[in-house]
C-alpha cells in the first residue's frame, strides 16, 4: 500500500508538471504572437491595402502680371538696378508655377482630403492615383485654422478609399505609417512610431501627433496610418533646420480633421461655436490670489459684446466647466467651444468671489464673430520703428508693398527677413532674406513688438529657445532659435 501511494504521488506530480509545461508553452506562443503583432515583420500587406486610396496632388497657379517678386537685396546695392531692369523686362509676362503635395480618398464617390497650403491659391488641381490615372479636382472647402482642404473628383467607377480612425487611441510608441509624394518622387511609404501626442504648434485648434516616420516636402496632406490601415492623422509640417526630415514630423489628429471634413462636406465651410471671451491660463499665483484650490480653468480677461456678455460672464471669472467637460486650461476650453454646435445652449460653471456659479450661454458662430470683433488687437510698433535686428535677423513688418513683392495674400501678417547675419544660428538653420516669420511661440506676429513680447515671455518662462513658424514660397516650417542670440 505504501509503495503504491508513493507511485501515485509521483504520477500526480508528473501530471502537474506536464500541465505546467504545457501552460508555459502556450503562454510563450501567445507572447510571441503578441510581440509579432506589435512589431510586424513587414508592412507590405498594409501598403498594398491602402495605396490605391492615397493620391499625389499637383497644383498649377498662374501668377498675374507684375507679380514677379524682386529678390531682397540691400538698398543701394549695384544688384538693385539689375534686378529692377530684369523685373521691368519680364514682370509683365504671366507665369505658371506648379507645386506638389499628397492626399487621400475618403469615399467611393471621390472626396479627397489634403492640406490647405497644398492647394491654396491654385488655379488647377490634378489628382493622380496609384494606378497612374489623373483627374481634375474641384475645391469643396478649406479650413486654414487646421490647414485642411476637401476636394472632389468625378470618376466613372467607385474609388478605393480609407477611413478615419480614432486618433485619441494612438499611444506614444505605437507604429504608424506615412504615405505620400515626398520631394515629387511619387508614391512612397515610411514607417515610424508616435513620438508624442497633443502637440500645439501654430493654431487655436491644433492637436498634432508627432512622429519620427520620415515626412518631407511633398508629403503634406498625405495620411498617417495606424497598423489597421485607419487614418489617424494628416501629415502637415516638420521641424527641421534645413527643410529635410530629421525625424520630427507633425500630423493633424484625425479626430480634428474628421469634424472639419464633415462640415466642409455639408456646408462648404466650417461652423464653430463661439463664446465671446478673452482668456488666459490660471497660474499658481493667480489661483492663490483668488482662493482657487487647484490650478485649472480659464481666466476671463475681457468680455466684449457677444454670447458670454449676454450670459452674465464677467472679467475675473474662472471658467471651470463647460457643457459637462472639466476645463483644464485655455487651449482645452477653446477646442471644446469650437467643437460645439452653433446656437446650442450649454451650462457653464465659473468661479467668482470664492464660490462657483452656474450660467447658461447660447453659443454664436466664431467665423461670423471674427469678422466683427478681432480675436486679439494687433500690436503697435513705435513710430519710425520700421525694422530691427533680433537673433541675427533684420526684420520689418509686412506692408502692402512687401506683400506684392513676395506674392502674398492681403491677409498674411508677419515679419519679413530683410537681412541676416551669416554667422548667426538663424542662417545655419536655413533662414534667408525674403522669408516671412508669421508666428513665434505659437502666437501670430503682426509687429516687431509682438516678437519682442514673445521672446520676453519665453525668457521669463525659463525657456532656452523659441519656436518660429517660417514661410517661404507658401511652404511653412518650424524653426527653433536659441534666445541667447538676440
Amino acid at each position: 500500500m505504501y509503495s503504491r501511494s508513493i507511485a501515485q504521488q509521483a504520477d500526480h506530480q508528473g501530471a502537474v508538471r506536464a500541465i505546467w509545461l504545457t501552460a508555459l508553452t502556450i503562454a510563450l506562443i501567445v507572447a510571441q504572437a503578441i510581440s509579432a503583432q506589435a512589431r510586424p515583420d513587414s508592412f507590405a500587406e498594409l501598403a498594398e491595402k491602402v495605396s490605391p486610396a492615397v493620391v499625389n496632388i499637383t497644383t498649377t497657379t498662374v501668377v498675374a502680371q507684375g507679380a514677379t517678386p524682386m529678390p531682397m537685396v540691400p538698398k543701394g546695392s549695384p544688384f538693385e538696378d539689375f534686378f529692377r531692369e530684369f523685373q521691368d523686362r519680364n514682370g509683365d509676362q504671366p507665369r505658371r508655377t506648379t507645386a506638389l503635395g499628397s492626399g487621400f480618398v475618403i469615399s467611393e464617390d471621390g472626396y479627397v482630403v489634403t492640406n490647405n497650403h497644398v492647394i491654396e491659391r491654385a488655379d488647377e488641381v490634378i489628382v493622380e492615383f496609384f494606378s497612374g490615372k489623373k483627374l481634375e479636382a474641384e475645391l469643396i472647402g478649406t479650413d486654414p485654422k487646421t490647414d485642411i482642404a476637401l476636394l472632389k473628383v468625378n470618376a466613372e467607377e467607385p474609388l478605393p478609399f480609407v477611413s478615419f480612425g480614432d486618433s485619441d487611441t494612438a499611444r506614444v510608441g505605437d507604429w504608424v505609417l506615412a504615405m505620400g509624394n515626398p520631394l515629387g518622387q511619387g508614391f512612397s511609404l515610411s514607417a515610424g512610431i508616435v513620438s508624442a501626442r497633443n502637440r500645439a504648434l501654430s493654431g487655436t485648434y491644433d492637436d498634432y501627433i508627432q512622429t519620427d516616420a520620415a515626412i518631407n516636402r511633398g508629403n503634406s496632406g498625405g495620411p498617417l496610418f495606424d497598423v489597421d490601415g485607419n487614418v489617424v492623422g494628416v501629415n502637415t509640417a516638420i521641424l527641421s533646420p534645413d527643410g529635410g526630415s530629421i525625424g520630427i514630423g507633425f500630423s493633424m489628429a484625425s479626430n480634428v480633421v474628421s469634424r472639419v471634413v464633415d462640415q466642409l462636406r455639408q456646408y462648404g465651410e466650417t461652423r464653430r461655436g463661439w463664446l465671446g471671451v478673452r482668456i488666459q491660463d490660471v497660474t499658481d499665483d493667480v489661483a492663490e490670489a483668488i482662493g482657487l484650490e487647484k490650478v485649472a480653468g480659464a481666466l476671463v480677461t475681457d468680455v466684449p459684446e457677444g454670447p458670454a456678455a449676454e450670459a452674465g460672464i464677467e472679467a475675473g471669472d474662472v471658467i471651470m466647466s463647460f457643457d459637462g467637460h472639466e476645463v483644464s486650461d485655455t487651449r482645452q476650453l477653446v477646442r471644446i467651444v469650437g467643437n460645439s454646435e452653433v446656437g446650442k445652449t450649454v451650462r457653464m460653471v465659473v468661479f467668482r468671489d470664492g464660490k462657483t456659479k452656474t450660467l447658461k450661454v447660447t453659443l454664436g458662430r466664431r467665423e461670423e464673430a471674427e469678422g466683427a470683433i478681432p480675436v486679439a488687437q494687433p500690436g503697435d510698433d513705435m513710430p519710425g520703428q520700421v525694422e530691427k535686428t533680433l537673433m541675427g535677423l533684420t526684420l520689418t513688418p509686412l506692408n502692402d508693398e512687401l506683400r506684392e513683392q513676395l506674392d502674398l495674400d492681403d491677409g498674411v501678417e508677419g515679419l519679413v527677413v530683410k537681412d541676416i547675419d551669416t554667422l548667426s544660428e538663424a542662417y545655419e538653420k536655413g533662414l534667408r532674406a525674403g522669408d516671412v516669420i508669421t508666428e513665434a511661440g505659437q502666437q501670430k506676429l503682426r509687429s516687431i513688438t509682438d516678437l519682442e513680447t514673445r521672446i520676453s515671455e519665453a525668457q521669463d518662462a525659463g525657456r532656452k529657445s523659441i519656436l518660429l513658424l517660417v514661410r517661404r514660397g507658401g511652404e511653412p516650417r518650424f524653426v527653433a532659435l536659441s534666445l541667447g542670440n538676440g
